[in-house]
Parts: structure tokens; C-alpha cells; sequence
């Protein structure tokens, strides 16, 4: 005699249904959850402040600023080469403490930018002091030759305020050819382009 062979036996038809039920909705749900803001649409652009930049100096930047000319690497390395620009850094630099004690040493933080580049520091804040301020319209007239049109390039790390203030403070100024390169020095190097030891403008 044969033996009766156990076959499976059907899925009732209710449970399939059921099952069909939940696949689509979890579809819907899928469909109706929402999505992270990084996936679903690009970061937000920064507005350009009404003054300057107080505080929180390296912070993403404006992509533009009124009255001045904004560039990238590419067109900041065509005015290197054509020395076509004065190129003024603004990274700021520690001030030594007067009161240090005795013996202390001192060493300032190295900082190397873009060959043949003036190198102002601490003229990026937002509020300079009256001595500050002096400094950095000395520093301009000089680099300028006095010339307002001069076409000066201002830069200092990428997602810098510095430079955007610095820049800013040159149009207010009176300056015409104020250029800003907000990828900086760190983008330049980016980029495979030379760098120079940097030294302070007197």
C-alpha cells in the first residue's frame, strides 16, 4: 500500500488577505514618514547680517557680500599668478599677555598662507579697537598705494567671519575693489597650491 503523503495545506484565504493588508500599510507609513532635513532638501543659505559678525568667527559663511567680489580657488589662483591682486590675510593671531610671568616662554602659532600675501591679524572682529583700527587702514593705504580702486583679495579659513568682516570694513572704507575668497588658506592648500610661513605686518 501507498502511504498517504502530508502535503501543506493551503493558506486559509482570510490570512492572505491580511497579510496583503499590512504589506500595503506599511507602504503608505513608509511613504508618509518624514524624511531628515540633510536628506530631503540642501542646508539652508546664510543670510549676509545687517552689520558685522560679533561672535562665533568660524561658523559657515554667507555666500556673498554687498559690494565686493566673491571668488573661488580657481579664480583666486588666475589673480596669484597674474599678480594681478593684493592678497591680505586676516587669520587672527594671539596677542602675548603683558602680564606673564617671569620666564615664561612664549611661542606664537605658526601660520602659513598664500605666497606673497600681507598678513593683518585680528582686524576680522567684529568691534576693533581705536589702535586696531588705525593699524588696518595703515596697513591698507600701504598695500594699496593709496589707491581706493586697488583690487585687494581678503581671505582667511574656510567658514571664516574674518575675512568677511575685513572685507566688509574695507568697502565701509571706501575701498572699490574689495574681493573676498571665503575658501581661504586651508582650501587653497586643498587645492595643491603653495603655502609661505607668514609673518605679521608691522
Amino acid at each position: 500500500m501507498f502511504k498517504r503523503q502530508n502535503r501543506p495545506r493551503p493558506e486559509p484565504p482570510l490570512s492572505r488577505l491580511a497579510w496583503l493588508g499590512m504589506a500595503g500599510l506599511a507602504l503608505v507609513l513608509l511613504a508618509l514618514s518624514p524624511v531628515s532635513s540633510q536628506e530631503s532638501s540642501p542646508a539652508a543659505a546664510v543670510p549676509e547680517p545687517d552689520g558685522y559678525r560679533m561672535e562665533a568667527y568660524r561658523a559657515p559663511t554667507p555666500a556673498t557680500l554687498a559690494g565686493a567680489r566673491v571668488i573661488d580657488t580657481a579664480a583666486a589662483a588666475q589673480l596669484w599668478r597674474d599678480k594681478a591682486a593684493t592678497f591680505v590675510d586676516v587669520m587672527p593671531r594671539d596677542v602675548k599677555p603683558a602680564n606673564l610671568p617671569a620666564g615664561t616662554v612664549w611661542r606664537d602659532k605658526p601660520r602659513e598662507h598664500l605666497p606673497g600675501s600681507a598678513w593683518l591679524p585680528n582686524v576680522g572682529y567684529g568691534a576693533l579697537s581705536p589702535e586696531m583700527d588705525t593699524y588696518f587702514r595703515r596697513g591698507l593705504d600701504a598695500l594699496s598705494a593709496g589707491k581706493l580702486d586697488a583690487t585687494l583679495v581678503f581671505y582667511c579659513m574656510t567658514d571664516c567671519w574674518m575675512s568677511w568682516n575685513a572685507a566688509r570694513r574695507a568697502l565701509a572704507y571706501g575701498y572699490t575693489g574689495v574681493v573676498w575668497y571665503p575658501a581661504g588658506a586651508d582650501g587653497w592648500a586643498k587645492a595643491g597650491l603653495p603655502l609661505e610661513k607668514a609673518t605679521p605686518m608691522e
